[in-house]
């Protein structure tokens, strides 16, 4: 049987490649300092396989076909986006089809990939976790940028699932869950129905997968022009109180926002929280260790909380 080791909740950014601090007093510099430092406490914990929840920028998943919930069970191909490395990562299978079959016997019908493709917002995370992409993993994609999104309550229900489906695993090892998402940060919308979307983004987002390289290239640009703004928009505040709920193991305040709630307190790139919620309640733990910068340059605030102490 499987045993989880902990839970491992980060933030994730472009701009943690793309404009890296020169300097630890440099925008980023205490959150990339307290990466390294989990790094080595998740290489002291030694796990042998990563659940890893994070979401997609449509860079896989756009709205010909926009699924919730989606498990790779045998391949995963990094999209090489800011940074994060491209390629085949390690999937693994052996942990992946019974979390899959628990999962879908609990209720939750997650769309099955064979070949998934996760951009930086799994990628990174599991770099910054593990040291590299050598941890086997399985990753499970959630929508959380393309309206509608799966409530936070099916969220953390899903994660409830999600621990008893690992620890019921037929996989003779150590198992981290890992998050990667928010916190607070605002967006351009990615909704179709908006009308301040234009018409040809809209066509990007619903057929985008027809050439995702050129809609990828196209839309790079916009991105990094939004990157080095010391004035844009973070909710500090909000995001502290996001890890105080995590640390005493109180979510229903926060499942209480709802996503409107969650989109006025910590905008649209907000509701990656529930890679979160899905994370912390499959581990059933509080958290006991968290770090905390505001950085606006990275147009994110960046945290970091862990189940596990980080020297």
């Amino acid at each position: 049987m499987s045993e989880i080791i902990g839970f491992l909740g980060m933030s994730h950014s472009p701009f943690a490649t793309l404009l890296p601090p020169g300097e630890a007093t440099d925008p980023g510099g205490a959150f990339l300092t307290g990466v390294a430092r989990v790094r080595h406490a998740v290489a002291a914990l030694s796990p042998d396989a990563v659940v890893v929840i994070g979401p997609d920028h449509f860079h896989a998943n756009f709205y010909d076909v926009m699924p919730s919930f989606v498990i790779s069970v045998d391949e995963a191909i990094g999209f090489g986006d800011y940074g994060s490395t491209p390629g085949p990562l390690p999937v693994c299978s052996e942990l992946a089809w019974p979390i899959r079959e628990s999962l879908a016997e609990a209720g939750f019908d997650l769309s099955l990939s064979y070949a998934l493709t996760v951009d930086h917002g799994v990628v990174q995370t599991y770099e910054m976790a593990t040291g590299g992409t050598e941890t086997p993993l399985v990753p499970i994609v959630v929508n959380t940028a393309a309206p509608p999104l799966p409530s936070l309550e099916r969220c953390a229900a899903l994660g409830h699932a999600l621990g008893k489906a690992i620890r019921a695993a037929d996989f003779p090892g150590r198992v981290l869950v890992v998050a990667s998402g928010g916190l607070s940060h605002w967006l351009p919308s990615n909704d179709p129905r908006d009308p301040s979307v234009s018409d040809d983004k809209r066509m990007a987002l619903i057929h985008g997968r027809q050439d995702v390289r050129g809609f990828a290239e196209a839309r790079e640009p916009r991105v990094r022009a939004m990157g080095g703004n010391s004035t844009a928009r973070v909710n500090a505040e909000w995001d502290a109180w996001f890890l105080k709920q995590l640390g005493v193991l109180d979510l229903d305040p926060i499942l209480a926002l709802g996503h409107e709630g969650v989109e006025a307190s910590a905008g649209s790139g907000g509701q990656e929280i529930r890679c979160w919620l899905i994370g912390q309640a499959a581990v059933g733990l509080p958290l006991v260790w968290t770090l905390y910068e505001k950085v606006p340059e990275w147009i994110t605030g960046m945290g970091i909380g862990a189940t596990f102490e980080v020297p």
